[in-house]
Parts: C-alpha cells; structure tokens; sequence
C-alpha cells in the first residue's frame, strides 16, 4: 500500500463516471485532488463534495493554451491520472469522420499534449506517479469501433513505451485497461454490454492498482481473458468470429 496522505494527484478527466469515481476514493485516502475537464459546474460541485482538499481547475485537453494555463494553475504534483474520454460507436460502412477525429484527439493526442508539460518534471525531480486510461478494445480491432479502438490502442503502445523508458527510474507508470463501465459514453450503445460495472467498482479497480507496483491491470479479470486471448488467434479465425 501507498502512502496517500498529503499527495497531490491532478485527475484529467473528472467531472463524471469513473474520474469522479476515482476522485472520491483518493479523497478518502488522504490525497489532496486537483480536478480538470471542460465542465467548471461539474467540478465546483465535485471538489464541494469531496471529503479531503479539493480543487477545480477547468481544461480542454484538445486545446494547448488552455492546457499550459491549467499546468501553472495545477503547480507540482505527485501524480496524474489521464482519464478524458470521448466515444461514438461507428463503422467503418458508416463512417463519421468529425467523431474518428475528436475521439483521436481527445483520448489520444489529448494525453500527448498533457504528459508534455507533465513528465519532463516528473523526470527532473525523479519523482511522479502517472496512470492511463486505456481499454481492453485496445487489445485488438473490432467491429463498430472506429475511432475509439484505435485511439485506444495508441495510448496503450505510449503507455507500454513510457514504462519501458521509465521503469527504473522514481516516475512509475501505470495502465488500467477497464471493460464496459456504466456512463454517458456507454450509455451511447444499443447492444447488451457484458460484466458492466458501476464507476464505483471500477474505481475500486484502479485504486487497488494504483497501490501496487505492477504495470498494467486489465478488467474485469474474467471478460479481459476473451480479448488478451484473442491476441494469439490467426487472422482468419478472429474475424470470422464477427460474421
């Protein structure tokens, strides 16, 4: 176990689901959380809820003045957790190119402009705990999930590179790789969504690996094995899997 009390930790994504989640359970924790998303009334309310120090600090990941105001605003920190998401479930047969882009910019390049202005410090001070959202969509392509998938499978190569670089040195990396959860962006689909959580549960998760040393935690444990396994077949038997 971490010891929590009196860290700063800077949630990047927080105003709903699982970033708020999160948030609660740092709070009780001891760890002092610094909030950003696009939402100011969100956040206000949020840091007005929590149980320890709170912040808010309004960003837009996709814009890079806003993120360097937001940096100054934030000030050194322990830790990060890049939680932003966005998520429309298209195909390729129907394709929404203004969707694939903001998806792209928001989950992925979104995280690239924010760890610019992060790691370097982290690494001057030798010292910083960085976590990533990304998905077990991120094991393997899928049907329908153009945009999202590949956004998602960007952020787990900078996250696999990033603990390669990294890993012995005093900024640990970590990855979380959670399946359906119960927001607005799940709420966007029309099919039956296996072993969905509520972002309670799912921030448990995280924060039990957030604890430990590992790199990557993928769940829930059970549904994770069908896409890590999924890995490992031949091209011609995965995707008949989809007919």
């Amino acid at each position: 176990m971490k010891d929590w009390l009196g860290k700063k930790y800077w949630l990047v994504g927080a105003s709903d689901g699982l970033g708020a989640a999160l948030a609660q359970q740092l709070s009780r924790s001891g760890v002092e959380v610094i909030l950003s998303a696009r939402s100011e009334d969100k956040l206000a309310k949020l840091a007005a809820d929590l149980p320890g120090r709170a912040r808010a600090v309004a960003m837009d990941v996709t814009d890079e003045a806003s993120i360097a105001k937001a940096v100054d605003e934030v000030g050194e920190i322990d830790g990060m957790v890049y939680l932003a998401g966005a998520y429309w479930p298209f195909g390729a047969k129907e394709w929404e190119a203004d969707h694939g882009v903001t998806m792209a910019d928001v989950n992925f390049t979104g995280l690239m402009r924010v760890l610019g202005h992060v790691v370097p410090k982290m690494v001057a001070r030798d010292h910083g705990h960085i976590v990533i959202t990304s998905s077990l969509t991120a094991y393997r392509g899928l049907p329908g999930s153009i945009g999202y998938t590949a956004s998602k499978a960007a952020t787990l190569s900078l996250a696999e590179c990033m603990h390669a670089d990294l890993r012995k040195t005093g900024v640990q990396v970590q990855v979380i790789n959670p399946g359906f959860i119960k927001t607005q962006l799940t709420e966007k689909n029309d099919f039956k969504m296996p072993f969905i959580m509520e972002p309670e549960k799912a921030a448990r998760h995280v924060y039990e690996h957030m604890n430990g040393d590992s790199f990557k935690r993928d769940f829930p444990y059970g549904f994770s094995l069908l896409f890590r396994l999924g890995r490992f077949l031949p091209d011609g038997l995965y995707y008949r899997l989809f007919r």
